[in-house]
């Protein structure tokens, strides 16, 4: 099977992106650039929706978002999303005149469903899928599409075909318990191999068999042996349904193990990014502070503008001033001049009886008459007096309260500069809390749409299955060792009581023929898994070698890699010593020997299929990045790589050679932080045709210098 094309309609950021791969044999790589967050991973779920159904989808369908996010809908809309992928098949069919002849056959199949929009939330609607052959005289549809597919392509298959970088080192990953791991290796193995039509294959013999238990109960006389027939086949019964219902239990242990460190990454990643959620928690504390911060620069702004209206401005503007004329007006009133009070008192002496000089002042004696008009002729004669005097006094007087502030303590000046100091004080704080507020900004608009809450309720539901169906496998396995005893007991009391029966020759007949052929399937089975076992263990080495440039026979520190039967992928370094992935590898030849075993198991099966991966150079760099390309170029049938720009450095030249095509995405939310030019669409990811080397109006990207200048620096 190849993949020729893949057109998205409104599956997440890939609202309308056709996407033509290459199904050239001679240049069997296509290459698919896009930096972080510009729908590589949406492209993988979206091909794997339209092949396998919602079972493909990183989460349960009620809880994964296939709309675009950032539309403006409105309630009730009805988005529709479809993805429709075109293939082809390979086949062989025998002619009497021709021979053995190649056939190819190309399909479309086409997956649809809707969201209902409800607010923030959403209701998803049903899934429909059709399947067309693509002839010559048109499309002809295929019923039922799901089992043309599983023929070509079984879904058990999915995630050997269909992968990241990140997820396949789940068959090695420390992350992930030993017997998960273990689970994961083998069903790739048996499933890759056929290994499960030779179990399905036992398991109808041993339902035959149990037919026979069933109605031997009618055939034989004697009463024990009808009813030991009879508990032989309950048992038998009881042992396939342990059987099927235990690597089933192993299975969805496995998976949620899987899918419970796939979103521990996630949140940690999402972490390693910025808590989104704290960072906007952060922002609003921040516009609340610059909020308090406005106010309080305008109740600064408002009591510098009172000050500047404030007497005590010209008090000490004129203190200089009226320094000076108060010692002038002092040492008049030392000499008496001022201030001018000799008319209230000879005043006060006309309303008294005697004068200052202690004559008396009687208004009835002639002589105290003569004295009192004397007094007021002074009077009349102080009030013509200097009219320059008496402002010299008014002055004097007003003066006084002036020239008394300076000693309060409180002057304008110091008021003045108390004020200044808190509006300065202020604006540097409102110029830090901008800064805070623009960079946090920035970072938040640099962080994918992440509801860690919701990745957290997400992760401890995996836990959950996880524990409980490991713990149903548990379970299942000793009441399976338990009836496994309890039935071989059983069939050998069985055997001994028909060989004493008239007719039992005939039925040990049969369950011997039953038996002798589940004993040629097991030996098939047991032959199939040891001798495969070795063979893609072998190959998976021989890859892993290539990819990493390890030569053993000058003393690397890896020597070789191998799948024990135990189904665990180890390493070994000099001395056979035993080499930890997670401690003693590097992320470059983690990533490495997952793809090895991959390649290899697609290389054994003799399958051909296309190899989707996203992100597969990730932690690379050198030669083993540029190894790694090329083997994977040998060993696939087709190639299709998901890159980053930092996974494409340094293997430019390779892509040059062996691509048949390189197309680049480009997220418009990227601009204008991460991309130079506006983009015209807003809500899309964007194809255009450059290739690895180039760049145009749509995806050029900001370099670094580019950067420091965008941020001012």
């Amino acid at each position: 099977m190849k993949l020729l094309q893949a057109r998205f309609t409104n599956f997440r950021l890939l609202r309308n992106l056709t996407l033509d791969f290459s199904a050239d044999t001679g240049k069997n790589l296509f290459v698919v650039r896009a930096a972080n967050e510009s729908g590589k991973t949406t492209l993988l779920h979206g091909l794997q929706w339209a092949l396998y159904g919602d079972p493909a989808l990183p989460m349960p369908r009620r809880d994964f978002r296939m709309h675009p996010i950032n539309w403006d809908i409105s309630n009730g809309t009805r988005v529709t999303i479809s993805v429709e992928v075109d293939f082809e098949t390979k086949g062989i069919r025998r002619s009497r005149t021709e021979g053995i002849i190649e056939t190819v056959k190309k399909y479309r199949i086409i997956r649809s469903t809707y969201d209902t929009i409800d607010g923030v939330a959403w209701r998803p609607g049903p899934t429909n899928t059709k399947l067309f052959e693509i002839t010559s005289a048109g499309s002809v549809p295929q019923n039922p599409p799901e089992s043309r597919i599983e023929d070509e392509l079984p879904e058990r298959l999915r995630e050997i075909f269909f992968t990241d970088g990140d997820r396949a080192l789940g068959f090695i990953d420390t992350d992930i318990d030993m017997k998960t791991k273990r689970t994961r290796v083998q069903q790739s193995i048996r499933l890759l191999l056929g290994l499960d039509l030779i179990e399905e294959a036992q398991n109808r013999v041993k339902k035959t068999v149990s037919k026979v238990n069933a109605s031997m109960r009618k055939l034989v006389q004697d009463k024990h042996l009808a009813m030991i027939s009879e508990q032989v086949a309950e048992i038998s019964e009881r042992e396939s349904e342990l059987e099927s219902q235990g690597e089933d239990a192993k299975r969805q242990s496995a998976t949620f193990a899987e899918r419970y460190v796939e979103v521990n990454r996630e949140i940690e990643e999402a972490l390693a990014k910025g808590n989104k959620e704290e960072m906007l928690e952060q922002l609003s504390t921040i516009s609340s502070d610059i909020k308090l911060n406005n106010n309080n620069m305008k109740e600064a702004t408002d009591a510098h503008a009172d000050l500047l209206k404030d007497v005590s401005l010209s008090q000490e503007l004129s203190a200089p001033m009226i320094s000076r004329s108060i010692s002038k007006l002092d040492t008049l009133r030392d000499q008496g001049k001022i201030p001018n009070s000799t008319i209230p008192v000879l005043e006060e002496r006309l309303s008294s009886s005697f004068c200052i000089c202690g004559e008396p002042l009687d208004q009835h004696d002639e002589h105290s008459k003569r004295r009192r008009q004397h007094i007021s002729k002074l009077i009349d004669e102080a009030r013509n007096s200097d009219f320059l005097q008496s402002i010299v006094t008014d002055l004097y007087f007003a003066s006084l309260p002036l020239y008394a502030s300076r000693d309060t303590g409180s002057t304008w000046s110091s008021r003045y500069e108390s004020i200044a100091e808190r509006r300065d004080s202020l604006q540097t704080r409102q110029n830090e809390l901008g800064q805070r507020m623009a960079s946090l900004e920035i970072r938040i608009a640099k962080i994918p749409d992440t509801n860690l809450q919701v990745l957290r309720d997400l992760r401890y539901s995996h836990q959950k299955q996880r524990d409980k169906f490991n713990n149903k496998s548990i379970r299942l396995e000793l009441e399976l060792e338990n009836i496994q005893q309890e039935l071989k007991n059983l069939i050998s009391e069985r055997d001994r009581l028909l060989r004493n029966q008239r007719r039992g020759d005939v039925i040990m007949a049969e369950l011997e023929a039953a038996q002798d052929i589940l004993t040629v399937l097991s030996n098939t089975h047991q032959r199939l898994t040891n001798e495969e076992l070795t063979t893609v263990s072998n190959k998976m080495n021989s890859i892993f070698l290539k990819m990493i440039v390890a030569d053993p026979d000058q003393g690397a520190i890896i020597q070789r890699a191998e799948i024990t039967r135990q189904f665990d992928i180890v390493v070994y370094g000099p001395d056979e010593r035993h080499l930890n992935p997670n401690i003693d590898l590097n992320g470059a030849s983690r990533r490495a020997l997952t793809l090895a075993f991959i390649l290899a198991l697609t290389k054994v099966s003799e399958v051909e299929a296309p190899n989707v991966i996203d992100t597969p150079l990730g932690m690379m760099a050198g030669l083993v990045k540029t190894s790694v390309l090329n083997t994977a170029i040998v060993e696939s049938s087709q190639l299709i790589l998901l890159l980053t720009p930092s996974e494409i450095e340094g293997c430019e030249e390779i892509i040059d050679k062996e691509a048949a095509r390189v197309i680049t995405l480009t997220n418009p939310a990227h601009y204008p932080q991460m991309l130079v030019n506006e983009p015209p669409d807003i809500e899309s990811i964007i194809k255009c045709e450059c290739n690895h080397n180039q760049e145009c109006n749509v995806c050029q990207r900001r370099t670094e210098l580019d950067d420091m200048n965008y941020s001012g620096e």
